[in-house]
């Protein structure tokens, strides 16, 4: 899927539709799981929502320093990616994670677009970076553990 996130004119629409990205993201990642079988797994997947919890602490940070409200909760997205996994839970563990990793896509393409968005201030563009590094981390292992 292409999103369009990332690349916004404004800062401040910028930070607030990231928020809502990550929220539908923790949302997957509780999901994910409440679904899975292996507690290794479990685990990583835990570990991982944790960054995404730093993303969203780290981007509400700067929706206070640019006076902006800052979303706590996901959008209609949210039920796509929710329910994608809850989809791939009836044939297991690998198809979980391969559904996973289709939801880090986007959030990866959203992280890369903002780290060079003209809108955004030299630190977030450097925090964007750092969020696409934790977003391509996440994907490349859930991708190699759903092909073991």
């Amino acid at each position: 899927m292409v999103t369009t996130v990332g690349t916004e004119k404004t800062f401040e629409k910028l930070i607030q539709n990231l928020l809502i990205l990550e929220h539908d993201a923790i949302a997957a990642y509780e999901a994910t799981i409440e679904k899975l079988d292996d507690p290794a797994s479990k685990a990583k997947i835990a570990e991982f929502k944790t960054d995404h919890e730093s993303h969203v602490a780290e981007l509400t940070r700067m929706a206070g320093v640019i006076g902006v409200a800052a979303p706590q909760e996901g959008d209609a997205k949210q039920y796509l990616t929710t329910g994608k996994i809850a989809l791939a839970s009836i044939v297991g563990d690998k198809t979980i994670l391969k559904a996973m990793s289709t939801n880090e896509i986007e959030t990866k393409m959203a992280y890369d677009q903002a780290s060079k968005n003209v809108a955004a201030t030299p630190e977030a563009q450097g925090f964007f970076q750092k969020a696409y590094a934790d977003e391509s981390r996440h994907k490349d292992w859930m991708d190699a553990a759903a092909a073991s």
